[in-house]
């Protein structure tokens, strides 16, 4: 039926006021980001050096957001848990994860489902952890060497702890023992704050984590052996680096955020530039002082570039170190 120019013009206002609901951009939904409250998703247990940083920062990042950043642990697997929920969320902004470098290793060492440069969207890098070796106060073992010592005089004895399978301390010692050609008992935990409890207890001879391990060797509960990094550090510049003890092993570890693949580039600044505003916070600062961390900062597009050459440089290591794929026919 012929409507009359009355309904034609009630009509045609109704589909320009339907317009923005039924039709609104990325942009305009971005601007309406975040509407909930976002779930960041730590690969680690509560407590650690990292899981309590990461909470800050969510803390801090919330209040720019205007919604909760709610902390969500998922510890084991060596700090790859967190993949698996980005590659199965939507790319809606509401879910995002820590990025460690085990997930650019792990890949390579067994057969996944996931991808950490296929399934992921870059958002921000924030800092890098200092690896170090410590051993109970009281032990007596003094120096790398002492430990190397220790392993070749008794085989099969020496006992190090290390924050899981196929972490980046794991293929240090890897490294270091099969070039001095001695064993050693790999104990594997599933965080920092258990491990070093087990360090300075004596459960364990010798633990190699990142700079969790801070509090327990201020307060006088573990002995620091070496560093891991490219040059000493400014918290303990006494304490020398593996590369200085001509050992040759230099390890670092930076760390981001990213979400799942196909986010819009305007959730993603979004995230980014409340992220970024929350590292720069002084609380933010002062909280990774306590852990010898300083921030790395790089924006999406540098960090995705970092992401994807951290998974060459992880290819090479694998190849060199001569570690075989745990798939069928490898």
């Amino acid at each position: 039926m012929d409507m009359t120019p009355r309904r034609r013009f009630l009509a045609a206002t109704a589909a320009l006021g339907a317009g923005p609901v039924f039709g609104m951009s990325a942009a305009r939904a971005a601007d309406r980001f975040p509407l909930r409250p976002i779930a960041l998703w730590v690969p680690w247990p509560p407590g650690g050096g990292t899981d309590l940083t990461m909470r800050l920062l969510a803390e801090l990042a919330g209040k720019q957001l205007g919604q909760k950043v709610l902390v969500e642990n998922r510890p084991g697997a060596g700090g790859t848990l967190a993949m698996p929920v980005l590659q199965q969320a939507q790319p809606d902004g509401y879910t995002i994860a820590q990025m460690p470098q085990p997930v650019f290793r792990a890949p390579l060492l067994q057969k996944l489902t996931w991808d950490p440069i296929r399934d992921t969207t870059p958002i921000i890098q924030v800092s890098g952890v200092t690896f170090g070796m410590v051993v109970p106060t009281a032990s007596k073992l003094r120096s790398v060497e002492d430990v190397v010592t220790y392993a070749r005089q008794n085989p099969g004895q020496l006992t190090v702890a290390t924050n899981g399978v196929g972490t980046t301390p794991h293929l240090v010692l890897d490294e270091l023992f099969a070039r001095r050609k001695v064993d050693w008992i790999h104990v594997p935990y599933k965080g920092t704050a258990e491990q070093m409890i087990a360090v300075s207890s004596g459960q364990v001879m010798v633990g190699v984590n990142s700079n969790g391990f801070a509090p327990f060797v201020d307060n006088g509960q573990l002995r620091l052996l070496a560093t891991f990094g490219e040059h000493r550090t400014k918290r303990w510049p006494s304490v020398p680096t593996l590369r200085e003890l001509g050992l040759g092993i230099v390890a670092t570890s930076p760390y981001g955020l990213a979400g799942p693949r196909g986010m819009t580039p305007e959730v993603v600044r979004v995230l980014h530039d409340a992220f970024r505003a929350a590292m720069n916070d002084p609380i933010h600062l002062a909280e990774l002082e306590k852990y010898d961390q300083e921030l790395a900062y790089l924006g999406p597009e540098d960090y995705g570039r970092a992401m994807r050459e951290a998974y060459a440089a992880e290819k090479r290591s694998v190849d060199r170190l001569g570690l075989v794929k745990n798939v069928p026919g490898s």
